[in-house]
C-alpha cells in the first residue's frame, strides 16, 4: 500500500477527515496542509485504518473535545494557592542564592 492510501480506513473515518478539512480550510489554511492536519486528528484519535475486532479499544484514547470544559486540577482557590506557594518558593529561593 504506498503512502497516502486511504483505502484502509472506514468510511466513517474518511468522513471525519472531510468534515476537519473543510473546517480548516474555511479558517484559511490551504487545502493541502488541511488535508494533512484532518487525516493527523484521524489517525490520533482511532490509531489510523480499519482495525476490526471486539475490544480493540484503546485505554488511552484521547479525544479532541474535552467535553465543553478544558481539564483543571482542583477548584480555582486550590489553584490560586498553588500558583501563591509556588511564586513563594522561586522568590526564597532566588533570594537565597544572592
Amino acid at each position: 500500500m504506498p503512502r497516502g492510501d486511504k483505502s484502509k480506513y472506514t468510511d466513517k473515518q474518511k468522513r471525519k477527515a472531510e468534515h476537519i478539512a473543510d473546517s480548516y480550510e474555511d479558517r484559511g489554511v490551504s487545502e493541502k496542509e488541511a488535508k494533512s492536519r484532518a487525516w493527523a486528528t484521524v489517525n490520533k484519535e482511532s490509531g489510523g485504518g480499519n482495525k476490526s475486532g471486539s475490544g480493540r479499544a484503546d485505554p488511552t484514547h484521547v479525544s479532541s473535545s474535552r467535553g465543553g470544559r478544558a481539564h483543571k486540577s482542583g477548584s480555582y482557590e486550590q489553584r490560586s494557592a498553588a500558583a501563591r506557594k509556588g511564586w513563594d518558593t522561586r522568590r526564597s529561593r532566588s533570594s537565597a542564592g544572592d
